[in-house]
């Protein structure tokens, strides 16, 4: 993406961009995978339910993966009377929505037995699983392991090791999360081994939390999905999410400020890290690219709020950037715009997706989308 050109294109600031062809890039190693395989992909929406990325991705998938009637309502507008499968795995199902759910996903898997038991009887013609918890960490920090000690996600192993329920069809788990190894995916799969053999299933979910693209070698979870394809009869799905959007998402900013602050120079953005909350969340210090990690001068970023911890973190630069220049945050693709609030008032950045022949503006807030937020419907 040349972002020198994009500067001087997109007139407005803060802005999210989403690149196109990042996007269509990153499916590549995912459709290898499934011509090689016969496994079936699922875009988890929860990373980035932008309308415009499901269109643009929506042939090249088998289907979406969802976790609340929104989604479910969106995906199922996108996809229309499309085959694509429509998934969904949440702990928190309402029973006075599940009849509607039922109607629109194909496959539903329940997060726990006590959920399976109150609800599988409210609706039909979608195919019934549960998610299991295989009771094996992999996420160093606990607040991304579904698998934590008294984890709300998914039906304890030891539940299952007597067989499976009449009526049950698939399992899904999900372990990780920005994995960059399938070394997690063999041991919860040798793990699940002795259910499956045990209990005749139709599907397996693997869900997401894996970066294909910063897998180089993919021979393990071909052998693994072709073998289990082979031993257990069964349909195989992943769903990728960050590993379809994370490195396709920008953020433009505008320096509004620069003053020194005992001792280190300042700069205040247009943005917040409540455009990116994962950043105040998990400390994270996102990518900059215009940073020079080898400059002998440098500066603290900071949002536009009153928030005392609203700080992108502190950059390196040959020069540092003046009032008015521009500045890109990169890998923000996933978990960023879904998570954003308006928070002091400051309002969300405008959403254009980009490739090379064009620029478009997908989305731009105003005051009035902010006072419906706030004022009295009238109900």
């Amino acid at each position: 993406m040349n972002w020198t050109d994009l500067k001087q294109q997109i007139q407005t600031s803060p802005a999210f961009v989403l690149d196109e062809d990042q996007v269509l890039t990153n499916l590549q190693p995912l459709l290898a995978l499934r011509r090689a395989t016969g496994c079936k992909l699922l875009y988890a929406m929860k990373a980035l339910p932008l309308a415009s990325l499901l269109a643009l991705i929506k042939d090249q998938v088998d289907g979406m993966s969802v976790s609340s009637l929104f989604e479910a309502r969106l995906a199922k507008e996108v996809l229309q009377e499309t085959a694509g499968s429509l998934h969904l795995t949440t702990p928190g199902i309402r029973p006075d929505e599940f009849s509607e759910l039922g109607r629109l996903c194909s496959h539903i898997s329940f997060n726990s037995l006590s959920q399976y038991q109150g609800l599988q009887a409210l609706a039909d013609g979608y195919s019934t699983g549960l998610r299991v918890n295989p009771k094996l960490s992999f996420a160093n920090d606990p607040r991304y392991d579904p698998c934590r000690p008294h984890s709300k996600l998914g039906v304890d192993i030891a539940l299952l090791q007597d067989g499976l329920a009449t009526g049950i069809e698939g399992l899904h788990f999900h372990t990780v999360f920005a994995c960059r190894d399938f070394m997690p995916l063999q041991q919860t799969l040798e793990k699940l081994r002795p259910i499956l053999k045990r209990s005749p299933l139709k599907w397996l979910n693997l869900g997401g939390g894996y970066l294909y693209n910063g897998i180089a070698n993919h021979a393990p979870i071909v052998d693994l999905i072709s073998g289990l394809r082979a031993e257990f009869d069964v349909e195989v799905y992943l769903e990728p999410g960050k590993a379809v959007v994370g490195n396709a998402g920008y953020l433009l900013t505008t320096v509004l400020d620069r003053f020194a602050s005992d001792g280190k120079q300042v700069l205040i953005l247009d943005t917040s890290v409540n455009h990116h909350p994962e950043v105040f969340e998990y400390q994270m210090k996102p990518r900059l690219l215009e940073e020079d990690t080898a400059g002998e001068q440098s500066a603290i970023l900071a949002g536009s709020t009153c928030l005392a911890g609203d700080v992108f973190g502190e950059y390196r630069f040959g020069r540092i950037p003046e009032v008015g220049e521009r500045l890109v945050f990169a890998d923000v693709g996933a978990y960023s715009l879904i998570k954003a609030n308006r928070f002091n008032g400051y309002n969300l950045p405008d959403v254009y997706s980009a490739n090379p022949a064009r620029l478009v503006l997908q989305k731009r807030y105003s005051y009035a989308d902010y006072r419906r937020q706030w004022t009295n419907s009238g109900d």
